[in-house]
């Protein structure tokens, strides 16, 4: 059945698989797997892949998955033991990303799985910074190898692969990067996986399963502008209230060196974000990215794969799916990273690049659309402003009216050392009354007060109804219903003291905050002070008769022990461990709005 066909007959398609009917019968039936082979590199440590080939003489492409996490989670007897798990699935485990591997051999491709130095098997030593490189032209060079390589596997494996494109080896012809890193730094950036300069708990939960090699000892003297650094985050009392951080602080780097590394340093680093935007454009290797809607939650995968395209020159292709999280052992949309290979790899005429460069996963519609470009050229910038007695409205304040003297709405939000409860602030708009497509970015300018010195906004944007209420003076209609169905379609975050815009580099939708220590600068308690919080991108339809919504609150809390939570795709932050008075004005003067981008129908 066709797609069309299966649109017209309102059947649902799936949100994690691309909207293709490719697929080739598979063409070889017997495998041969070379386990624990050792590679060597440039300066003669050595790297552990494990081969897997199809049972022929016949030399053919191969498809090279390369990471941080340990190969041994990877390959087909893992997934023969733990079938592909979905994400509410107790076993689900986010590190199993290198691919289908009876999939693709039984397709004509060599599955490659391979650990970088100083992970699981591979040798300790030296500088990592062209493993990928040395690896793919020593694969090239094999007898089973036709000498073409192309790249693929999730998340750690696809930051991977646009490290290899920058450094272009030869025998690489392209890559499938899905749910990469962030692209502005060395292998992500601070900026990408902490938006608005925001601490989360992302990279800590995930280390727990690396498979890094470590060497521990009683911690020593580190240098002195280190040192100096290290006593500042030990007397951080945002830091000080979580028992795993301060753990990790007081071990200098012994434990989980690169979260130590944030906590000490949590700014932004210009010169590698400028150095990688170089990189980017220079990339020449086809490239095939993107990420998921559920990708929001922690941040670097959305944010990277947007970064990415925009600045990539190379032939390229985009794709956001829905809001649930890849099943685990990575097995998803195989057909069209087949479709991309064939074409680039096989030279078959798949019809990849023939079609919109961009495909999305459209929630609330529950259908796939293409695009043009990202963000969306068509894309009109909609102000809803925040009124009196939360509403969120177009209508702007009147000038020199009542208006100008809106008193403001406030919350206090005291710490997890003295709550589980998170205080809010909830503006809603009247019901719909014509379907609204919003894609893209959105930003919430908010003017407010507070009596500290510094805070966490954090702000959701969600999808309320269908609701057919009203309100009016009679009775049972003066409050909204409290049971009214709600779906969170994305969040944004701001330091208050990161609040510093570069108006150069901002765009619509997307304000640059310079995140670095000589741009941070303090709230003056008591004074108003404009905001501009970035809310990640998705793409939602807003229903004739829903409601959109925007809750603002400072905090999140743990859901699982030792202030952790029980979660590593989802998250908590590091916030103030200080009670906090917050004001928001909504007035003539202060016109705090949510600015979403509107599609045309």
């Amino acid at each position: 059945m066709s797609e069309t066909t299966h649109a017209e007959a309102g059947l649902p398609r799936a949100s994690d698989c691309l909207p293709n009917a490719y697929d080739r019968p598979p063409t070889h039936a017997g495998m041969i797997a070379d386990k624990d082979v050792m590679v060597p590199m440039r300066d003669g440590v050595n790297l552990c892949v494990d081969i897997y080939r199809p049972d022929t003489k016949e030399k053919l492409p191969v498809l090279l998955a390369f990471s941080i996490y340990n190969k041994d989670l990877q390959g087909p007897e893992v997934a023969a033991s733990l079938p592909p798990q979905p994400s509410w699935s107790s076993l689900w485990a986010g590190l199993l990303e290198a691919g289908d591997t009876k999939y693709f051999v039984s397709r004509g491709y060599v599955h490659v799985i391979g650990s970088p130095r100083g992970v699981g098997k591979s040798d300790g030593g030296g500088n990592r910074q062209w493993d990928s490189y040395d690896l793919i032209e020593w694969i090239a060079q094999q007898p089973w190898c036709d000498g073409n390589v192309g790249m693929v596997g999730i998340s750690g494996f696809g930051a991977e692969q646009f490290h290899a494109a920058k450094q272009q080896p030869p025998h690489l012809k392209a890559i499938f990067p899905f749910d990469p890193r962030g692209a502005l730094g060395v292998l992500g950036s601070f900026r990408e996986e902490y938006p608005g300069g925001v601490l989360h708990f992302f990279r800590y939960l995930i280390m727990h399963f690396a498979a890094m090699h470590g060497s521990k000892g009683k911690p020593g003297t580190l240098p002195p502008e280190r040192e100096a650094l290290w006593q500042a985050a030990m007397n951080n009392p945002d830091y000080r209230m979580y028992p795993h951080v301060f753990n990790v602080l007081t071990q200098k780097g012994q434990h989980m060196p690169p979260y130590f590394g944030l906590l000490v340093d949590p700014y932004d680093n210009p010169a590698l974000v400028e150095e990688a935007e170089k990189a980017i454009a220079s990339i020449k290797v086809p490239s095939y990215t993107g990420a998921g809607w559920y990708a929001y939650t922690y941040k670097t995968h959305l944010n990277g794969a947007q970064n990415y395209f925009e600045r990539l020159k190379a032939p390229k292709k985009l794709a956001f799916l829905g809001p649930s999280h890849l099943e685990r052992p990575f097995h998803s949309f195989h057909g069209e990273i087949l479709r991309w290979h064939d074409y680039w790899l096989k030279g078959i005429d798949t019809g990849v690049m023939n079609e919109p460069p961009v495909r999305y996963w459209l929630m609330g519609a529950n259908e796939w659309r293409t695009a043009s470009d990202w963000p969306l050229p068509e894309t009109q910038w909609t102000k809803f402003y925040l009124r009196s007695w939360e509403r969120l409205r177009v209508e702007e304040a009147m000038p020199s009216s009542a208006d100008d003297e809106l008193p403001p709405d406030a919350f206090v939000q005291m710490p997890p050392t003295q709550t589980n409860k998170v205080q809010v602030l909830r503006y809603m708009s009247d019901p719909l009354p014509h379907d609204l497509l919003v894609v893209g970015p959105s930003v919430l300018n908010l003017f407010a007060e507070i009596d500290q010195d510094d805070t966490n906004w954090i702000v959701s944007l969600k999808d309320i109804g269908p609701d057919v209420s009203v309100r009016t003076v009679r009775e049972g209609e003066r409050e909204l219903p409290t049971d009214l169905p709600e779906r969170e379609v994305a969040r944004g975050w701001l330091k208050a003291s990161h609040r510093a815009v570069d108006e150069k580099r901002s765009k619509p939708g997307r304000p640059w905050h310079p995140l670095t220590r000589a741009a941070q600068k303090p709230v003056t308690p008591g004074e108003v002070t404009e905001y501009a919080i970035e809310i990640m991108a998705t793409a939602n339809l807003f229903r004739r008769g829903h409601r959109i919504c925007i809750e603002v609150a400072a905090a999140d809390m743990p859901t699982g022990v030792g202030g952790a939570t029980n979660a590593e795709y989802v998250p908590n932050h590091i916030v103030s461990s200080r009670t906090t008075l917050h004001k928001i004005y909504h007035d003539g003067r202060y016109p705090s709005h949510l600015l979403l981008p509107v599609i045309p129908q």
